[in-house]
């Protein structure tokens, strides 16, 4: 059965001075099933891990690496200075104050503009150097190779599609259950360097993705924070070749 999505959900926003536009292609979504104490002892107090019960009968909460390689990436008031890098959002599917949102920890950008949010936002943004090859055809991806580097260890994916649409995952009752938690979150808490906390939003049409079959996967932060450990195997890879994104900045302290 196709998925019916709100229209009133993904109705496109108007667009602020300050907010970001980007064709996010090759996008990636790497997911592990983590320790639900564990990642609850990394958030305040306030929010809690998500939770799904897996086919093995073991609870566990998720926790995502989202790579993807930012086309025309720009700011509304200075559309004329566009960026193309790699990227990757390391986040974790929480609740607070009854709803569902997504908890990031780093973001890891190819660019030296990573000073901007860095600095004058003060978020938790790390430099990396990349390199990554792909393969699409007519929108389904053949195979998918991605490698980064950052002050907190080496990123590494090397996946095949599988030609299957998302459908209902691991510790899932239904496939719309699937794309509310793992492809929808729009709101975005996090630490800012500072240790306050802040708030933003993106939006995005639907997503539709493809089911990804891994080959190598390994990602030193989520490593670094006690989460995954060293060859563990992920959860779920989901791929897209591209979708439009807006990003709602600067983010709001809370």
């Amino acid at each position: 059965m196709d998925l019916v999505f709100p229209s009133a959900l993904y109705q496109q926003p108007t667009q602020g001075w300050g907010d970001v536009s980007s064709h996010l292609h090759n996008m990636a979504i790497t997911t592990f099933d983590v320790d639900p104490k564990k990642l609850a002892s990394l958030l305040p107090p306030e929010f809690t891990p998500e939770t799904v019960v897996l086919s093995d009968g073991r609870e566990r909460a998720l926790v995502s690496s989202v790579c993807f390689v930012n086309r025309n990436f720009f700011v509304r008031f200075a559309p004329f200075v566009q960026l193309d890098c790699h990227q990757t959002n390391y986040r974790a599917y929480v609740r607070y104050r009854g709803k569902s949102v997504a908890w990031f920890f780093h973001t890891t950008l190819e660019s030296f503009w990573t000073l901007i949010p860095r600095h004058v936002w003060g978020l938790p943004w790390l430099r990396s150097s990349n390199h990554s090859a792909f393969l699409w055809e007519e929108g389904k991806c053949l195979s998918y190779q991605w490698h980064g580097k950052s002050a907190k260890g080496h990123e590494c994916l090397r996946v095949r599609g599988s030609g299957q649409p998302q459908g209902i995952l691991d510790g899932f009752n239904d496939a719309e259950a699937c794309w509310k938690l793992l492809t929808h979150p729009f709101d975005g808490y996090l630490y800012l360097r500072n240790r306050h906390r802040a708030h933003y939003s993106v939006w995005h049409a639907p997503l539709e993705m493809e089911r990804g079959i891994p080959e190598e996967v390994r990602f030193g932060i989520w490593e670094d924070l006690g989460l995954v450990h060293a060859g563990q195997e992920p959860h779920s890879i989901l791929l897209q070749e591209k979708i439009h994104y807006l990003i709602f900045l600067p983010p709001k302290r809370l």
